[in-house]
């Protein structure tokens, strides 16, 4: 039986953005503020995300036809393409990471054959209560970069940093699209609740590993004085408060909707701020259009 669903008509529209970013040759190896741990996370949270938003647009995708909905079926649309622009842009960056010595290309293909995994295997359902589950990480991980001028500060890298920007905006933008796709063909609540409890796990647990193999990589890791301070820095560290906590935990409670966490105020906010004539983003746009000219056919 059909679940009910929000309201997705007063919201605002959901629409891919055409974008490109260009990174310089000569980048700082620890771009997050010449921390080394937090280099490391961000590098390898990056190199999950070309597989992870394919694996969101296929989970999606499946129910598609199933969508009686039409505002809903609008924001489908909407949400497939910025995942798969997100994707296209997150493989770009992730190749200059690997340049830098991050290994992101392993990274991409371990999250590719377990998420390949999980689609094949389990019930199509389960594929999209985790895409649910991960889509609620990504829009509390973007918030907090939208809020916090400390844990944007910390990206010290022009183009990074406006690259992260952009990915949160439109996370924030398309938060609920998944979910209400879920509610909408039934799924249940202790299925997506459970779903999270694991999603927690794994996804954590997966994170800590990688970036602990990235480091082992890394000489500068052998620097007990870099390592040390690095280390410390954590307790500091805008990325890991009690606040995200709680905000990636009110998913686990029965009747939660991403619309509850409030966030329009960021869109409001940052949408001039990002996409306006004189945006941070104005010139990445700009070149977009530049290169589709360029491979437009004569």
């Amino acid at each position: 039986m059909e679940a009910s669903v929000a309201n997705v008509s007063v919201r605002s529209p959901i629409r891919a953005r055409r974008i490109r970013f260009s990174y310089p040759v000569a980048m700082s190896r620890h771009f997050v503020d010449g921390d080394l741990i937090m280099s490391h996370a961000i590098a390898m949270l990056s190199a999950v995300f070309p597989e992870g938003e394919d694996f969101f647009v296929r989970s999606v995708r499946h129910y598609r036809a199933d969508i009686t909905d039409a505002a809903l079926q609008i924001e489908v649309a909407g949400f497939i393409g910025q995942e798969v622009t997100h994707g296209r842009e997150h493989r770009e960056v992730n190749a200059k990471l690997q340049q830098m010595g991050y290994p992101t290309r392993i990274r991409e293909r371990v999250t590719k054959r377990i998420l390949s995994v999980i689609y094949r295997v389990a019930p199509q359902r389960v594929s999209l209560a985790l895409t649910a589950a991960l889509e609620h990480y990504t829009a509390t991980l973007a918030a907090l970069l939208l809020t916090d001028p400390k844990a944007r500060e910390l990206i010290t890298s022009d183009e990074i940093r406006k690259l992260l920007l952009w990915h949160a905006y439109e996370e924030v933008e398309h938060k609920s699209v998944a979910f209400d796709v879920y509610r909408h063909i039934g799924g249940s609540e202790r299925l997506r609740i459970w779903t999270m409890r694991a999603t927690h796990a794994a996804f954590l647990g997966s994170l800590c590993l990688a970036t602990l193999v990235s480091m082992l990589g890394d000489r500068t890791t052998y620097n007990p004085v870099r390592l040390a301070r690095s280390v410390s820095a954590l307790r500091r560290n805008p990325w890991f408060t009690r606040g995200l906590i709680h905000e990636l935990g009110t998913y686990h409670r029965r009747g939660f909707h991403p619309d509850h966490n409030q966030t329009a105020h960021l869109l409001e906010a940052w949408g001039s701020e990002l996409f306006g004539d004189n945006g941070l983003l104005a010139e990445n746009m700009q070149s977009s259009k530049i290169d589709r000219a360029v491979r437009a056919p004569r």
